[in-house]
C-alpha cells in the first residue's frame, strides 16, 4: 500500500508497504528514505484515531487503521540533553480540527 506522509515542514513523501507491515516497518522505511531516527518518530494518523508510538510497533498499519492513500503527519521526538528542561509535546488544535 502506497502512504502519504507529512513532516513539520509541510513536506509530502510517500512509501510504499505490503498490506502486512507494523508501524515498526513503516518508521525503518522512513529512517532508510529521509534519514531520520526511527526511535524518535512520532506518527499520527489522518483520521487522528490513532496515535503509533513505542508502545504500538508491533501492530500492524491495518490494524491502525492504515489504508492505500493514508496521510500519515510525522513528528520527532526531541532529544533529552540531561539538562533537566524538558519539552512536552502538544499537537496543535488544528490538526484535530478543533479551532
Amino acid at each position: 500500500m502506497k502512504i502519504v506522509l507529512e513532516n513539520l515542514t509541510g513536506t509530502l513523501f510517500y512509501v510504499q508497504l505490503g498490506h502486512d507491515a507494523t508501524v515498526a516497518d513503516l518508521k525503518r522505511q522512513i529512517e532508510a528514505q529521509q534519514k531520520l531516527p526511527c526511535d524518535r518518530l512520532i506518527l499520527f494518523l489522518d483520521n487522528h484515531s490513532c496515535l503509533m508510538n513505542k508502545e504500538e510497533e508491533e501492530i500492524s498499519l491495518v490494524d491502525c487503521g492504515v489504508q492505500e492513500g493514508s496521510h500519515i503527519y510525522l513528528f520527532i521526538n526531541p532529544l533529552d540533553d540531561g539538562s533537566g528542561n524538558h519539552f512536552v509535546f502538544t499537537c496543535p488544535d488544528t490538526l484535530f480540527g478543533l479551532t
